[in-house]
């Protein structure tokens, strides 16, 4: 497993070793122990999440607050994202910036955002199933979420041509100068 840190240097790019040749491939998409030792970190991951979406669907940001505040663990197993963790951590030195990674069925990159991160996706192919390893359960009581087009933190989501494809929750989720925030660190 190669692991490279992002301009964050809390949020990981994990590239798994993949073995392929004319039949397919075959890749170890988890391992605790190697997870723990690549990452320095010591995480249990307790839900696994599966969403599928079309084109131009934008998810996010989200993230969930303190008690049960979630580091999660993603991948796309089929088509491609556009994959944005954000710090929302009061007090870090980079606070309010934000990381971008492709993820793609084909490169198998996976992306650690750990908590204190809100994080959201686009779709870029036609449908893309998106895969994430959380370290706690959700907790619709410490859900908590930032607006896609917050000026302050300025995304630069990739331009597909069409309008992006929101649900009502990610089009009323408030500016982070207004959002309850993860607590300093």
């Amino acid at each position: 497993m190669k692991v490279t840190p992002t301009a964050i240097a809390d949020v990981l790019v994990i590239e798994p070793k993949v073995f392929g040749d004319d039949r397919g491939f075959f890749l170890e998409s988890f391992n605790q122990q190697a997870f723990n030792e690549a990452t320095g970190t010591r995480n249990d991951f307790v839900q696994d999440n599966h969403s599928r979406s079309s084109r131009g669907v934008l998810r996010g940001l989200h993230y969930q607050l303190p008690p049960h505040a979630q580091g999660k663990l993603v991948r796309v197993t089929h088509g491609a994202v556009f994959d944005v963790a954000v710090d929302i951590r009061q007090g870090s030195t980079t606070f309010g910036k934000w990381v971008g990674v492709e993820l793609t069925a084909e490169n198998h990159k996976q992306l650690w955002i750990p908590p204190g991160f809100a994080h959201g996706f686009m779709v870029l192919s036609d449908t893309a199933d998106f895969l994430y390893k959380t370290t706690a359960y959700y907790a619709p009581q410490s859900d908590r979420g930032i607006l896609w087009s917050d000026p302050q933190i300025d995304i630069q989501w990739p331009d597909l041509g069409m309008d992006f494809v929101l649900s009502d929750k990610d089009r009323k989720q408030p500016w982070l100068k207004d959002a309850e925030l993860f607590p300093s660190i």
